[in-house]
């Protein structure tokens, strides 16, 4: 009797700790809501696959000044929501103790089609982008190393590593990982425009806007490609050379002198509220922009061959365009409060 009863203690048991191990939550799956007509991905989620709690690490780390060597930088520093998640006060970006690089703050959004990043193109994976302003000694100056082991001492951090990848440790896979899932949500694709395109009930563009839309049409698309606005390539662009910079562009990552002073091309959306413009942020209004492909070209050996004649922009034509760049904010995502900063806990 005793013994049966001891056996039907152990079933007992064993059932209890089935029944917890199997009740444990675990990361929840996040899926993205994105429209039908565009293509896929680029980004392999199948090696890092979308988690409620990964995205939520993700977001922590961004916000997070203590990625930086003084604790006084963040990712989201720099990458204003409310720019697009560019920055909106400095032509260049700013660092740790006051240092300034030297090119402007890119956008993020719309990353997980992009198989190249940075203005050169010097980065080719989401995952590996965040490393290279984390340690650029102008920027974050972080020792990777030195970092794990700050975040591993952070009670938060422990938690939330738990929480997204089962247990508490931090290395720096886990960290990019975090990072790019946080940043996969970053998705713009619920401008003006965008409803006009999708027929929406009630939206259409004025007769500004639909001028400003056929300049786009013969005048800028070739590059700047619907639906993202960009066609993802390096150009040389003719923007005029400063020898104070002595920025050759993507030449610096190839060593291939056809690559020289060529740039990414951005995308146009959200464009009227992310100026500075142009990889070295010279431009602080879209007129002046205009004013360049209109006048101010450099006609280098380099430049590329659908401008090479330059835009010629009448004063109309560059009024129109304007409007129509501006159906092109995105409120939603700008505003999106599952994007925004949160308070970080010490």
């Amino acid at each position: 009797m005793a013994r049966k009863a001891v056996y039907l203690l152990s079933l007992f048991c064993l059932w209890l700790f089935i029944i917890g191990k199997a009740g444990k939550p675990g990361p929840e799956y996040y899926t993205l809501k994105l429209p039908d007509s565009l293509p896929k991905p680029v980004y392999d989620f199948s090696k890092n696959p979308l988690t409620k709690e990964g995205i939520a690490l993700g977001r922590y780390l961004f916000y997070d000044p203590k990625l930086s060597k003084d604790s006084s930088v963040s990712c989201g520093f720099c990458h204003q929501q409310f720019a697009a998640f560019g920055h909106f006060d400095h032509a260049l970006s700013h660092g740790i103790m006051g240092r300034v690089t030297s090119r402007s703050v890119p956008t993020l959004f719309n990353l997980i089609w992009q198989k190249d990043f940075m203005w050169d193109g010097g980065v080719n994976h989401l995952e590996v982008q965040p490393i290279s302003p984390i340690t650029n000694e102008d920027e974050m100056g972080m020792d990777l190393k030195e970092l794990i082991t700050r975040l591993q001492g952070n009670k938060t951090y422990k938690r939330m590593f738990k929480d997204a990848f089962g247990t508490e440790e931090v290395t720096s896979q886990r960290m990019l990982k975090a990072l790019s899932q946080f940043m996969a949500t970053m998705i713009s694709f619920e401008s003006r425009y965008d409803s006009v395109k999708r027929h929406e009930p009630g939206v259409t563009f004025t007769a500004e806007e639909q001028g400003g839309y056929k300049t786009f049409q013969q005048k800028c698309a070739a590059c700047h490609k619907e639906p993202f606005f960009t066609d993802f390539s390096m150009r040389n662009n003719g923007l005029p050379y400063l020898p104070s910079m002595n920025d050759i562009g993507r030449m610096k990552i190839t060593n291939n002198t056809a690559d020289y002073l060529k740039f990414k091309v951005p995308s146009l959306r959200n464009v009227l509220v992310s100026s500075p413009y142009m990889h070295d942020g010279r431009f602080f209004d879209i007129f002046q922009v205009f004013a360049m492909y209109d006048h101010g070209q450099e006609k280098g050996n380099t430049i590329d061959l659908l401008l090479k004649n330059g835009i010629p922009l009448s004063e109309k034509e560059q009024r129109q365009l304007y409007m129509f760049l501006n159906t092109l904010t995105d409120k939603k995502f700008i505003n999106n409060k599952d994007l925004k900063e949160i308070m970080i806990e010490d």
